[in-house]
């Protein structure tokens, strides 16, 4: 496999493994586990693949991805309860799919079309959509609402993918820097509480007061 498969399998298989987790902590069955991790693992590639126009989408021409899905989520419902903090590995294994992700999608809308600006896009929603469905699916609060620095991650894991791609650096360092400024950028944010400067105004009022 190329580097960029290895990395979109990788990306499927972590976020999967998150899915499952989101399932573990809210005790749901077999099928949930698969469900939660089917949805998390595929669902950033598909929305990026529909942007693209690209269909059949990725899982449909090569059903290898829902089968990765199926095993993360199998192996985590016999085995999810023997981590201690399944939230810490969780938000962890999430940060890990974010940078293998982010650098496949930028590749892929880089490929697709040539425009940097739609391969930082397509980089950073392949990155987070299956990390925000399943924090709605499972009515956890959305990693987009945290704090910390999490879809910026994934903007600079694209950028500097894209911007060492267009100065002709070989696929394996230009996906490695991708991949490793993501990562170090989402690692410092859950270590070190890492954010951006947030606006001035006050907190939203409870629509029942504005009505």
């Amino acid at each position: 496999m190329t580097i960029l498969e290895i990395l979109d399998y990788a990306g499927v298989a972590v976020f999967a493994a998150t899915g499952a987790l989101s399932a573990s902590r809210k005790q749901l069955d077999i099928i949930g586990y698969l469900f939660l991790a089917s949805v998390t693992g595929i669902g950033g590639g598909t929305m990026r693949d529909v942007i693209l126009g690209a269909t059949p989408v990725f899982w449909v021409l090569k059903p290898n991805y829902l089968l990765v899905c199926a095993s993360v989520s199998v192996v985590l419902f016999f085995t999810a309860h023997l981590f201690y903090s399944r939230y810490r590995v969780l938000v962890w294994l999430d940060a890990i799919g974010m940078s293998a992700y982010c650098v496949m999608g930028a590749a892929k809308g880089l490929a697709a079309t040539g425009s940097p600006a739609v391969a930082l896009v397509t980089g950073m929603l392949t990155a987070t959509f299956g990390g925000v469905l399943r924090d709605l699916l499972v009515g956890e609060p959305s990693v987009l609402l945290r704090p910390e620095v999490y879809v910026t991650a994934a903007l600079i894991g694209s950028g500097v993918f894209v911007v060492a791609t267009m100065i002709g650096l070989p696929l394996v360092a230009t996906s490695a820097l991708g991949v490793m400024s993501a990562f170090t950028i989402r690692a410092g944010a859950l270590k070190y509480g890492w954010t951006l400067p947030i606006g001035k105004a006050s907190p939203g009022r409870d629509p029942d007061d504005v009505m």
